[in-house]
């Protein structure tokens, strides 16, 4: 058949067709190449196709489990520096739950110390200044001095003691049986540690009396009173120079 020229008869009774049959097979090389990317592009869909469904199943979990447990490792590993260095930073701050993991020093003791109730709705007079309510005292330190104490050294301790908590008040407590022996203890102080300290009268025995005394703590010996911010009491007694004073000072912030 003819290029271009009316179809002819066809006995096997295909459809006309106009085929035109090259004399250089080169010529044939842009349908060579068209159908070589056809095929390359099928293969990326099928490539693209595959990685889709193994996203869309089982496989993707694994990968998001690892993920997880990666960060997970890395917050606790995180969460543990930061702890360990804010316990550190606050390990010298008064009042800190640090202070309780602080040595004692060689030859340093522990006072013993009671929790009490809270202080009586009365007053003391305090010299210079007139009464003062207990049960209004905050983050201060009371010093009961019993009778025939010779404990000049341990008040100028409790003085220091109560500079390093940085008491709002410090009272050296005396009544009418022991007021001179009391003064005079006072007197004994040098007067950077009579700035700290305070003497006041309790008139009406509200804290000198041995029934006010907590259960383990002796009206007989050298005791301190420590007063919270919240108004927590605590007894602090068997007092002695020696002793740390870490205990006291946390008991009066805490």
């Amino acid at each position: 058949m003819s290029p271009g020229s009316e179809p002819g008869r066809d006995d096997n009774g295909l459809p006309p067709v106009d085929v035109e049959i090259p004399d250089d097979a080169r010529e044939l090389d842009r349908d060579v190449q068209a159908y070589r990317r056809e095929l390359r592009a099928v293969r990326r869909q099928e490539r693209r196709t595959r990685w889709h469904r193994s996203l869309g199943k089982d496989g993707i979990i694994l990968p998001l489990l690892a993920c997880c447990l990666i960060l997970a490792l890395i917050a606790g590993t995180l969460l543990t520096v930061f702890t360990a260095t804010s316990e550190q930073g606050l390990s010298g701050m008064p009042g800190s739950g640090a202070n309780s993991a602080l040595p004692v020093g060689p030859g340093q003791g522990v006072p013993q110390i009671v929790s009490s109730g809270p202080l009586p709705r009365a007053d003391i007079t305090v010299d210079g200044l007139g009464p003062v309510r207990l049960d209004a005292l905050r983050q201060a330190m009371l010093v009961l001095v019993p009778p025939g104490c010779d404990c000049g050294s341990t008040l100028a301790w409790l003085a220091d003691v109560a500079a390093s908590a940085h008491t709002t008040a410090a009272y050296v407590i005396y009544n009418q049986q022991t007021r001179a022996e009391v003064q005079q203890l006072y007197a004994g102080l040098n007067s950077q540690r009579r700035e700290l300290l305070t003497l006041a009268d309790d008139t009406h025995h509200v804290l000198t009396s041995p029934d006010t005394f907590p259960a383990g703590i002796s009206a007989t010996r050298l005791t301190a009173v420590l007063v919270a911010p919240d108004r927590t009491v605590k007894y602090a007694s068997s007092l002695s120079p020696d002793d740390s004073d870490v205990g006291l000072v946390q008991a009066i912030f805490a």
